[in-house]
């Protein structure tokens, strides 16, 4: 799956020229000598094209073609590889990719939001044309999870995989944690120091987590991926509280990526804040940082965490998908070709089993636990801990209740119950705790 014509060299067109492209422009440049002497070939940009072309980007583009138009980079002849750099799942990222890879050449992207929406489509049409779709740089950046999971664990069947895949979430999490600040706090200095976008909705809601994790679930169990039918809950509603009761329970409130093979083969996949025990790797992953845990058959428990966003670590992956092309490496974009990829998974939240935490805001009066325990009986739910978080006749507080194994059915059932109760102000927050 590999079309270049010319032997010696690999001949690339760059569409998007932000701080990755620039990125991904200066690797090729400043270690030309380096990819030569790996892969055998030169690595040429030929041919750019982004929205302002007077922009000074700190780098030399006086040696390449520039275009206006980003699509016409899809029928040139002297273009062996499309690098799509410009984001969003539709236009003109996804003009340009489909009609590059229409057209015979192959493309790699850092477009996970892309790939989650249309993979299945422009996995097919890449293998019709015989051409690679590369997306290393699209999940985790700095972090080689799509090469570990197609290539490194190839020959294990997946049991599950856990992942924190969203650097601005875990950087307001951890700043809550250590601050003691709320959340609109923390979103702000988010913000101004350049980790969340001026509107953060795709972040703090999960929805970047969900576009990594539909790519990584279907490469683990070999399924269409489908980010429409996973479970996506984001981090807006978590208090500094809830931070600081988690570390009583010994763990740690971590935005979770997560897929597993279910008892009776289905998969599940849901993205959400979840307690993480301190004993697990992931708990231990703080700042901007990703981390990614992964249990084959028979490799066992596996981790790797890095920087999952930026110049470097992005441009890097890049560069590392245009050499595996340039070495004549292509594997299919999902592990597997498309017509033997298995149903997308139709397992979600209501299908996760474990224990639970769950804060309420109450009336301080007495009686309110005798009120929400019948709720949690019916639904054959029972209580492991239980605490109370301040004492005012005027004044709501919090009871924050961990919970024995049960089902998430279950668990919203009861808490959708609970959140009607005339004690209850507003509806409780409930998070997995997960032990991994």
């Amino acid at each position: 799956m590999n079309n270049q014509s010319h032997s010696s060299q690999l001949r690339v067109a760059l569409a998007g020229l932000g701080t990755v492209g620039a990125g991904v422009y200066k690797i090729l440049t400043q270690n030309a000598d380096l990819i030569k002497t790996r892969t055998g070939k030169t690595i040429e940009v030929v041919a750019v094209s982004a929205r302002n072309k007077s922009k000074d980007r700190g780098v030399d583009l006086s040696a390449v073609e520039w275009v206006d138009n980003p699509k016409s980079l899809a029928t040139r002849h002297d273009v062996d590889v499309v690098v799509e750099m410009m984001g969003g799942e539709g236009d003109p990222a996804f003009s340009l990719v489909k009609s590059a890879l229409g057209n015979g050449k192959s493309v790699v992207t850092a477009n996970k939001s892309l790939l989650a929406h249309h993979g299945l489509e422009l996995a097919a049409l890449a293998e019709q044309s015989n051409v690679s779709l590369m997306y290393e740089a699209a999940v985790a950046g700095g972090i080689p999870i799509i090469k570990m999971i197609r290539e490194g664990l190839a020959a294990n069947n997946i049991a599950g995989l856990y992942g924190i895949m969203n650097g601005t979430c875990n950087y307001i999490l951890t700043t809550m944690e250590r601050t003691g600040q709320s959340f609109g706090e923390v979103l702000k200095e988010a913000q101004a120091l350049g980790y969340a976008e001026a509107d953060p909705t795709l972040d703090v809601g999960g929805g970047d987590s969900g576009h990594k994790l539909a790519l990584l679930t279907a490469l683990a169990f070999g399924c269409k991926p489908d980010f429409d039918g996973l479970s996506l809950d984001g981090i807006d509603k978590l208090t500094a509280e809830d931070l600081t009761v988690a570390a009583e329970f010994d763990c740690r409130i971590k935005l979770i990526g997560q897929a597993k093979k279910l008892d009776d083969g289905r998969v599940l996949q849901m993205v959400g804040p979840c307690l993480v025990q301190k004993t697990s790797p992931l708990a231990h992953v703080d700042g901007v940082l990703n981390g990614i845990f992964v249990h084959g058959d028979f490799v066992g428990p596996s981790f790797t965490s890095g920087r999952g966003a930026g110049e470097g670590p992005t441009a890097s992956a890049i560069v590392a998908d245009l050499m595996d092309l340039a070495s004549g490496i292509s594997r299919p974009v999902f592990g597997v070709p498309t017509r033997s990829l298995n149903p997308s998974p139709t397992a979600s939240s209501d299908d996760w089993n474990g224990k639970f935490y769950i804060r309420l805001v109450v009336h301080d009066r007495p009686g309110v636990i005798a009120e929400i325990a019948p709720v949690l009986r019916d639904r054959k739910i029972s209580i492991e801990s239980l605490i109370q978080r301040g004492r005012s006749a005027d004044q709501p507080v919090s009871i924050i209740l961990t919970t024995h194994e049960t089902t998430g059915a279950d668990m919203h059932e009861a808490a959708g119950q609970i959140g009607k109760l005339g004690c209850v102000l507003g509806q409780p927050l409930v998070l997995p705790i997960l032990n991994i």
